[in-house]
């Protein structure tokens, strides 16, 4: 009976609309069957224009048909042009919203809202005010009243867009080119999220081969699906359906990928919007776990972003208590994994407008997002924040042209700060996936001639330079990957990897390497001394020391570890023990290193090590055998310290006779001054 009751009021409701179009007389002329096919083409549009706003587009073609029958009627461009205003094809409601006004300009009370709204996404910022100030006129004391901060907010947009257009802040700009067919296509394409090193890109769409091929009511377009696509030589590869578990019947989004491409953050549409996890299990993705309730309520929680070291995630909620329509919230693990009670990220942030679609870049200090409020050009703006001394700053509108009148979001930038992908109205048709060359600030590295990593590597940032030179910090992280084999068979493992802050002795960040492959990416803010450990039962764990100075420029390393079996004659350097100069006390930073030494030690107790010092060829024979003799028994006396049976322990000082580097350089000293560990028995 509901169904049959709601039929019947679309029914007159339908006629009341279509009534109201007259047909000029030039049109009736003799054509009987053309008239009668016109006035269908209208009822038709009518359905879909009085259910709303989402139904429009499908409203179009049936109002352009009678409209080239009946070209000079108000009534009729009116809609047209609002439903065009509604569309991916804004800009074409201006010709009939205009015409409608000319014919009438009693046509309807909004003619000059919807014409300054026009005008506003063209960015014909007088005209658009004039509009709003003839609609604020034109209509009722209770409608000013209903409408006076929208025309305010609209207005005070169009001033802020016609300063960003004639003096750009500056804060992100460059050669912006659509990323092309291989990704775009004639849907809606958007939500674009990157690996941290832009080997992976996932995105979201709207396409006829979703998962279930269904229309969904609640956006009138195909069920939302996740979609990937991989660089190969420079160019990205054709896209591919992620596929089950991860897509389901319903609305499944990207929402925000792990820095390593190994974990992905998944929006579904399941009780009003609710955020997920999927974890790259070798080449499969794992089903979707729904995130704990100090993440998801029964209200909307949208885009997320892991932090870098994944123990945080920034995301969005409408849930009550924030201070706009959508706020940005942070929950940090606990030190059980779950995700902690989320804690809004305040007024500096968010406005009593609506924030969506956060992104934290791999350096864990810049935020963006996008904002109604805070001062836009027009719908969402794409915004830009740096934790500094404890706090956030004010946010920064990251300026036109890639902030526009329409809603600008999902904006991502990769770790060398070099690119910057986010959604906008395309080429191909919907939304398309664009990129944004940024130009950075020249920035040398500094090099710590000590570190057995970075040593002899060129930084591989290169300017691009365009007419319109931008002033951005260049990101200062380190990117490291590779692969972790082993050293015999040559086959991919799946090893833990500890990035460890060596002044405090303290993990702060625990990765794996892709069952599959082998493949690890680790982003390492710059200004710290970090240990870099890789651990696996049945081998030797990996040491690296990473020492980033708190200028250095971006970096991307490629480390490749063959993982050693813990079998007798193998051996591996310590390189995160460290000694005073020509001193045999081991320094407090060494303390993590020696910890895990004896933590192997526990868990393998019939293994039986020998600790090897080596020195580079400065200083005499004598001098440096007993040096390295006296640091290797250092490090014994501390791992009988933490227990470590002293019968499974030996030492020997090998001065300068083992060298693994050339003494000419100050490289290949600094390799030959070193701690090893090698199996003497099991």
């Amino acid at each position: 009976m509901k169904k049959i009751i709601c039929l019947l009021l679309l029914f007159y409701s339908t006629l009341a609309v279509a009534q109201n179009v007259e047909f000029t007389k030039e049109n009736f002329a003799e054509d009987k069957d053309a008239l009668a096919t016109a006035k269908k083409d209208i009822e038709a549009g009518d359905v879909f224009f009085i259910r709303g706003q989402k139904f429009y587009k499908q409203a179009i073609p049936f109002y352009i048909t009678a409209n080239q029958f009946n070209p000079n009627n108000a009534l009729l461009n009116f809609r047209l042009g609002k439903c065009y205003l509604y569309s991916n094809f804004k800009l074409k409601a201006i010709p009939h919203l205009e015409k409608a006004l000319f014919l009438n300009p009693k046509v309807d009370p909004q003619i000059h809202f919807l014409l300054g709204k026009a005008y506003h996404l063209n960015m014909k910022w007088d005209k658009a005010i004039d509009e709003f100030k003839t609609f604020k006129k034109t209509i009722s004391e209770n409608d000013s009243i209903k409408y006076m901060d929208e025309i305010k907010k609209h207005i005070a947009e169009c001033l802020v867009g016609k300063e960003q257009v004639q003096n750009p802040n500056r804060v992100v700009s460059g050669n912006i080119e659509n990323v092309g067919p291989q990704i775009n296509s004639q849907y809606n394409e958007y939500k674009p999220v990157i690996s941290a090193d832009e080997s992976v890109m996932m995105f979201t769409a709207c396409r006829p081969n979703t998962t279930g091929g269904q229309i969904a009511t609640d956006i009138n377009d195909y069920y939302e699906d996740i979609y990937i696509s991989t660089k190969k030589d420079g160019k990205w590869t054709a896209t591919e359906n992620l596929g089950a578990p991860v897509n389901t019947v319903n609305h499944d989004a990207n929402s925000g990928l792990s820095a390593d491409g190994q974990k992905l953050l998944i929006y579904v549409g399941f009780n009003n919007g609710d955020l997920y996890e999927s974890q790259l299990n070798g080449i499969s993705w794992s089903i979707p776990v729904k995130m704990n309730k100090n993440i998801n309520t029964m209200y909307h929680e949208s885009s997320a972003s892991y932090s870098p070291d994944g123990k945080s995630v920034y995301f969005v909620s409408d849930k009550p208590g924030g201070l706009g329509s959508g706020d940005i919230y942070i929950s940090t693990k606990d030190a059980k994994g779950e995700w902690g009670v989320a804690v809004n990220m305040g007024s500096v942030i968010n406005t009593p407008y609506g924030e969506e679609s956060v992104f934290i870049h791999p350096d864990g200090k810049t935020l963006y997002f996008s904002s109604q409020g805070h001062g836009t050009m027009g719908g969402y703006d794409i915004f830009k924040s740096t934790y500094e001394k404890n706090k956030w700053t004010t946010p920064q509108n990251i300026g036109y042209p890639i902030n526009t009148t329409g809603d600008d979001v999902f904006f991502v930038v990769s770790a060398s700060g070099l690119h910057g992908y986010y959604s906008s109205t395309g080429y191909y048709g919907g939304n398309d996936i664009f990129m944004v060359t940024i130009v950075p600030q020249e920035k040398q590295m500094t090099l710590n001639t000590e570190d057995n990593l970075l040593a002899n590597l060129d930084a591989p940032v290169k300017e691009t330079v365009i007419a319109q030179k931008i002033v951005i910090k260049e990101s200062q992280l380190t990117i490291l990957k590779g692969v972790v084999t082993d050293n015999i068979t040559g086959k991919p493992v799946e090893a833990t990897i500890e990035i460890i802050d060596n002044e405090k002795n303290i993990v702060v960040a625990t990765f794996k390497s892709n069952s599959a492959t082998g493949k690890y990416l680790v982003s390492l803010p710059a200004g710290k001394n970090y240990g870099f450990s890789v651990n696996k039962q049945g081998y030797l764990f990996h040491s690296e020391n990473i020492d980033i100075p708190a200028n250095a420029a971006f970096k991307e390393v490629t480390k490749d570890i063959t993982f050693k079996p813990m079998e007798v004659g193998n051996k591996v350097v310590l390189n995160n023990i460290f000694f005073n100069y020509n001193e045999s006390s081991i320094r407090e930073q060494s303390r993590g290193e020696i910890e895990r030494l004896a933590l192997m030690m526990f868990k393998n107790p019939a293994v039986k090590i020998e600790i090897s010092g080596h020195s580079d060829s400065k200083g005499t024979d004598d001098y440096n055998q007993k040096l390295s003799e006296a640091r290797a028994k250092s490090v014994v006396d501390y791992l009988i310290m933490l227990d470590v049976e002293p019968e499974r322990l030996t030492f020997k000082g090998y001065g300068k006779n083992r060298p693994v580097a050339s003494n000419d350089t100050d490289e290949g000293r600094a390799l030959n001054r070193r701690t090893e560990v090698e199996i003497i028995s099991k």
